[in-house]
């Protein structure tokens, strides 16, 4: 049997034995941190609700968010913050910039219990590293991050969005100054190649912008020229982004928009101070060649055949 799963555009196929690896890899997790428990470090409460008090104590507020930041459908958190603000752990009230906007507040004794949860986290965590050596623990920490960061890379959705939104004007923007910081001479967008709004919406082109936790990471967009090679453009990740493999994730999805549309080849330009964005456009197949236009910002012009999309 074969798996199939599809992420921003991107078929991988997943075996059996993979699978049966994360399943054994989870269940082992769960049970030993505790979570099979509905008293999760003996508070008298599931995790749930532990998490939730958490996030609130470490600055997450707004309702909204805190659903946005653990995948929480809106019955499930409102029952949460209920039983929390029954134990005199929480306040909830209206928000005094919008009074639509439910925002929650730690009372004294929330602010304890929190102080109570890290205390016991410190705990727990310890407690998985005491039996091991100390050649087990480096192994264990440095498979725990590269575990924690894969599963955050999958959190990440690439999607078209107009570049009018207020996400795709983050993006731009951020893209515009980190080009100015690195730039030896700086930027300046006015005297670079166009890629207006309405160049990036269709038929003339599109904007695809990468959300972590529905907050705006990165974006990419492609100018169309018929059936000639279409351009690429803006392609930025944010620096709390980068790691996640992201870039490369961004890049294939405009090719794969490109190819849907029967274009054949797609063209970039980039700055000789964008030496890992070379180094990205070079190890995914992109051949360098002569200037094809006069982007006076450029160093650097490469070109990629795509194979038609099926």
């Amino acid at each position: 049997m074969r798996l199939l799963t599809k992420v921003s555009e991107v078929t991988t196929e997943l075996n059996e034995s993979q699978v049966a690896v994360l399943r054994r890899f989870n269940r082992t997790v769960t049970e030993r941190i505790g979570v099979l428990r509905d008293d999760y470090l003996a508070r008298n409460r599931p995790i749930g609700a532990s998490r939730v008090l958490w996030e609130i104590g470490h600055g997450v507020a707004d309702t909204r968010a805190l659903r946005t930041k653990l995948g929480l459908d809106s019955g499930y958190l409102s029952r949460l913050l209920r039983a929390l603000e029954s134990e005199g752990l929480v306040e909830l009230r209206a928000s005094a910039l919008d009074s639509r906007v439910r925002v929650t507040e730690l009372t004294a004794a929330g602010r304890r219990e929190v102080g109570v949860l890290d205390a016991d986290s410190d705990a727990l965590a310890e407690s998985l590293l005491a039996p091991l050596d100390d050649q087990q623990r480096r192994r264990l920490i440095d498979a725990a991050s590269t575990v924690e960061r894969l599963l955050v890379a999958g959190l990440v959705e690439i999607a078209p969005e107009p570049p009018t939104s207020a996400a795709a004007r983050h993006c731009i923007e951020q893209y515009f100054r980190e080009l100015d910081d690195r730039f030896d001479a700086g930027f300046d967008p006015e005297l670079s190649i166009s890629a207006e709004a309405h160049e990036l919406t269709e038929p003339n082109g599109l904007l695809l912008v990468a959300r972590l936790r529905d907050q705006p990471v990165g974006c990419g967009a492609l100018k169309f020229h018929g059936r000639a090679p279409a351009e690429i453009k803006r392609m930025w990740i944010d620096r709390s982004a980068r790691g996640l493999g992201l870039g490369r994730r961004m890049l294939i999805a405009l090719e794969d928009q490109a190819a849907r549309r029967s274009v054949s080849t797609v063209r970039l330009e980039t700055n000789r101070s964008l030496a890992e964005a070379i180094s990205l456009y070079r190890s995914a197949g992109y051949r360098e060649v002569d200037a094809f236009n006069d982007e006076p910002f450029a160093h650097h012009w490469f070109e990629k055949s795509l194979a038609p999309s099926p």
